[in-house]
């Protein structure tokens, strides 16, 4: 077990995962030192800009494909099996290129690699509808995907370094923001691209508009993070991954396992809802809006969720309010889903909220920067690859059986131990109690 001296050397130290805290800065020979107040409000609010603009982009490459996907089909000649499989691609990049991260910001700073996200978010949807053929637009995509990727893991990492003592206020900022990019691109993509002359490939190109605008103050806090954190080698010794063990937590896999199945209905819902609508005769404008009412629900609740949880001694009560929401959705759309679909779309974006949870979650379970960096990659690495199956899955029972019967009740049954694992991680306990040596 570490030491009291030693954790709080790893809370003070600077460190590549993010500037030191505080706003404080290093001399050349590292000793800490205060800058001028305006210099640190300054910083403080640029992170604040940074962090909005880039939840912003985390999903409107996903989202707005999701409402384009017959379009999108049609215009590149895909079979429902590889719609599957384009719907599956977030959770495999965001689970291969997300434990990247914390040693990408070890060694050049996390504010450099959430810019290089940004700009990789950027190129990928500029190119991605043009790019010629499916393995083109997948490999695009997978550009786009692999900037979100490495900026779903460290925005936790960098609330954590710059707003210790605001974790639960910050992450629902970043959730809420988050939730309105999703909603956004849901609800408007299809009237947009209407507007524009109905062309899927403009109505995809144009959200690259927005990751662009997410570039200039990373880049700033990225020219600030190397001004001083002059030695992210020496830094990187201080939390060295060997420390803490974080597979060996309980805590940690069933943080993972509840992270996988959430990042699962979510996918499903982002990528197939619509169909599901527009297979009950809703036309394809309003079942992009319901997409949207359930990504908007998002941005209140992404709000309200974290505060609330890091106020309960045990997050597992939301878990279930979440659950049991998500089951009664999926019983509506096979049920009723032309008639009653604004209350399930309702239902399904409140169920959907176990993803701010889930960040929330991974800031509450780890005491220092360190853990919560090698928290966050493991729980969305491995909670991502988990996630892998589920929308490919849906789109190969959806073509073979052709109707949503067995794929709704998938996502009913795997709703059951996602409630399950999410009590196991919303205990009060830390994964460096039970896995640092």
């Amino acid at each position: 077990m570490a030491s009291k001296d030693t954790m709080r050397m790893r809370d003070t130290a600077p460190s590549a995962d993010g500037p030191p805290p505080a706003g404080r800065s290093a001399d050349p020979q590292g000793r800490p030192s205060a800058p001028p107040p305006a210099t640190r409000a300054w910083a403080t609010r640029l992170v604040v800009v940074g962090i909005v603009l880039a939840a912003l982009n985390l999903r409107p490459a996903i989202t707005s494909l999701g409402a384009l996907l017959e379009e999108v089909r049609d215009g590149l000649g895909m079979s429902g099996s590889v719609a599957g499989l384009l719907t599956s691609v977030p959770p495999l990049c965001f689970a291969v290129f997300g434990v990247m991260a914390p040693r990408l910001a070890r060694r050049f700073g996390a504010g450099a690699v959430v810019c290089a996200g940004m700009a990789a978010i950027t190129t990928g949807l500029l190119i991605r509808p043009y790019a010629g053929g499916t393995a083109g637009f997948l490999a695009a995509s997978a550009l786009a995907l692999m900037g979100i990727a490495v900026s779903n893991v460290l925005m936790p990492v960098i609330v954590k370094r710059w707003f210790p003592d605001r974790v639960g206020s910050m992450t629902g900022l970043y959730s809420m923001a988050l939730a309105l990019g999703t909603s956004a691109a849901a609800a408007v993509t299809v009237p947009m691209t209407d507007t524009l002359g109905g062309d899927w490939r403009t109505g995809l190109v144009v959200w690259a508009g927005l990751a662009a605008a997410a570039v200039p103050p990373w880049l700033a806090l990225a020219a600030r993070e190397r001004r001083t954190t002059p030695a992210p080698q020496a830094s990187a010794r201080v939390e060295a991954p060997g420390v803490l063990r974080v597979t060996r937590s309980r805590t940690a896999w069933a943080l993972a396992v509840f992270f996988g199945l959430q990042a699962t209905a979510a996918y499903i819902t982002m990528g197939w809802m619509p169909q599901i609508f527009r297979d009950a005769g809703v036309p394809a404008s309003t079942a992009g809006l319901l997409l949207a009412v359930t990504m908007v629900m998002g941005v209140p609740l992404a709000f309200v969720i974290p505060r609330v949880a890091t106020r309960l001694p045990h997050q597992g009560p939301i878990v279930v309010v979440l659950g049991l929401c998500g089951l009664v959705g999926y019983a509506g759309l096979h049920f009723a889903p032309a008639t009653g679909a604004w209350a399930w779309a309702l239902l399904l974006g409140v169920s959907n909220c176990a993803f701010p949870l889930a960040l929330t979650l991974v800031g509450m379970r780890a005491r220092t920067g360190g853990g919560v960096a090698q928290l966050s990659a493991f729980a969305q690495s491995a909670g991502y690859l988990l996630s892998i199956p589920g929308p490919l899955l849906v789109g190969v029972l959806y073509q073979h059986s052709g109707g949503w019967g067995l794929p709704l009740a998938l996502m009913a049954a795997l709703m059951v131990p996602q409630m399950a694992v999410g009590v196991l991680a919303g205990r009060d306990r830390t994964v460096e109690d039970e896995a640092t040596r």
